[in-house]
């Protein structure tokens, strides 16, 4: 028996330029409902409405709004319903969420020029993902490796420091991009060894076949965060027309361990032993966007409000890490001399940039008297249009340069869609002093029920792969309800939000080899949030 210690991946050192995939970027879309305890119990739906700090990070004109300097912060509970503890991860976390103040200078007697600054947690990544034995027919990861060199993607090749690595054919010593680092550990831990006679000597030739599996486990753990800070300078004019510009910060911070087992079979049906990989990833850096909003009273005189947004894409700049270990306790990966090598580890670091798609939104709000506030929110953003970015050296001026992998790119707009959230709230207030609200938060899918994390693109994000695993989730549900109530300068709010995502699991792609039927996964969430707010 022997163990393989990678050096950091052989297959990558000559190619530094690095990026990610569709579904490895993909968690950095979108984001959570949360900021202070009024605007998510009202479903966020308080772009037109405004005199909400939270609206900052969409539509920045609610900040013109206020009449009244105004400091918040906020913390919560967030609970997963539907999971297991997994590495050390409880299904419950405290969460810091929100804090914040607005400045507001008053110009004239209906006009005011404000600024603000808010932090909140635009993602949390706490998630803990299980499936459970689950079913595979004439599939599995090594056997994915394997048929991938059958069907001409790559050749399987031996190295001059005798590692299998896939070329661009039998002959050639160029490298594939689509040969992953997943790839590098099923073919150097799982290759068999034969025997082949040269000029009267026996050499051994390693030869990876592929063997099916018929049941898998597979849990990770998510946790981590992307803070965003906003500084947003808003103000009104006649108390009827207002603006706002808001800077956007954003700083990432994601860890995932993923383990994976499969159970193997020979072709009689007889058991084959285990394989098992964990892997262990982090993204870490930095991200910047504007956005710009306005919102205006058609009718001078009615309460009516009308609100329009639009955000510009997320700029991130990234380095991701990952170590990702094999465990053989297979009949794969058998040596001339009778030993089994029983595993291999190995690890990586890169830098790649991301791009956000642009996000447009329409926002309606009116209130009844002084008692009843109704708010509407609608947004767009074309998913498909994100880009994951190759880094590449400098350019002329000395600064960092990237271009965009047109392969990715184009994986990417057959997976991800057009997202859609819609927002309703209202907000009630029997006296003065007491608020009650409602809201409901619907996002729709961004991911085709069809989509593929495709290991076969001759891409620099297959290439740095080390996980095959994916998940199309469908629409999330978001449930609201929250209560305020006024002491004086000071007020509490406090909010309970009921969020439920359902999708898809595949373990790897199915369309290279034999039949894996997606497991169903979901993510149930409970919030409780509280902020405390004065005003002065």
């Amino acid at each position: 028996m022997k163990k393989i210690f990678f050096a950091a991946l052989a297959l990558a050192v000559v190619l530094p330029a690095a990026a990610q995939d569709t579904y490895e970027s993909g968690r950095l879309l979108g984001s959570d409902l949360n900021g202070t305890a009024r605007y998510v119990g009202m479903g966020g739906a308080m772009e037109a409405l405004g005199a909400d700090i939270s609206t900052t990070s969409s539509n920045p004109a609610g900040i013109g709004l206020f009449r009244h300097s105004n400091m918040s912060a906020g913390f919560g509970l967030v609970s997963q319903a539907d999971a297991h503890e997994f590495d050390g991860r409880s299904t419950t976390n405290m969460s810091f969420d929100q804090a914040g103040f607005v400045y507001a200078m008053r110009m004239d007697r209906s006009s005011f020029i404000n600024f603000s600054f808010n932090y909140h947690k635009s993602r949390n990544f706490n998630q803990i993902l299980s499936v459970a034995d689950h079913a595979i027919q004439n599939a599995s990861s090594n056997a994915v490796t394997a048929e991938k060199d059958w069907q001409g993607y790559y050749s399987l090749g031996v190295s001059t420091d005798g590692y299998l690595l896939g070329y661009k054919s039998p002959t050639s010593s160029q490298r594939t991009l689509n040969f992953s680092q997943l790839d590098y550990l099923n073919a150097n831990v799982l290759a068999d060894e034969y025997p082949y006679e040269y000029e009267g000597k026996t050499y051994a030739d390693l030869v990876l076949n592929g063997m099916d599996a018929d049941t898998y486990n597979f849990d990770r753990a998510h946790r981590g965060w992307i803070n965003e800070f906003d500084f947003t300078l808003s103000g009104n004019s006649d108390d009827r027309f207002y603006w706002g510009a808001t800077v956007g910060l954003y700083d990432v911070k994601y860890k995932g361990y993923s383990e994976y087992a499969e159970g193997l079979h020979f072709t009689n049906g007889t058991d084959g032993g285990i394989v098992s990989y964990g892997d262990y990833r982090t993204i870490r850096g930095t991200g910047v966007d504007m956005k710009f909003g306005v919102i205006f009273r058609p009718v001078e005189y009615s309460p009516f409000r009308v609100g329009l947004y639009v955000n510009s894409p997320t700029w991130y700049d990234l380095t991701t890490e990952n170590t990702t270990a094999l465990i053989n306790q297979s009949a794969l990966g058998e040596k001339l001399d009778g030993t089994r090598t029983e595993g291999g580890d190995i690890d990586n670091s890169y830098k790649f940039r991301f791009n956000t798609p642009w996000k447009f939104g329409v926002s309606l709000g009116h209130t009844i008297g002084k008692n009843l506030a109704l708010g509407a929110t609608y947004e767009f953003s074309d998913y498909g249009a994100s880009q994951n970015r190759v880094k590449d050296g400098q350019d002329d001026w000395g600064y960092e340069d990237s271009y965009k992998d047109n392969v990715m790119k184009r994986n990417t707009e057959d997976v991800m869609k057009g997202v859609s959230t819609l927002k309703v709230g209202l907000e009630y207030k029997p006296i003065p002093e007491v608020a009650l609200r409602a809201g409901y938060n619907y996002v729709s899918a961004a991911y085709a029920d069809n989509g593929v994390r495709d290991q076969t693109l001759d891409s620099y994000g297959v290439m740095y792969a080390s996980t095959s695993d994916y998940v199309n989730w469908k629409a999330t549900n978001r449930f609201t309800a929250g209560f305020g109530c006024k002491i004086g300068s000071m007020n509490l709010d406090a909010s309970y939000q009921y969020s439920t995502t359902d999708g898809d699991f595949y373990p790897f792609q199915p369309n290279i080899t034999g039949s894996v039927s997606p497991a169903s996964v979901s993510n149930k969430r409970h919030q409780i949030l509280f902020t405390l707010g004065y005003t002065f």
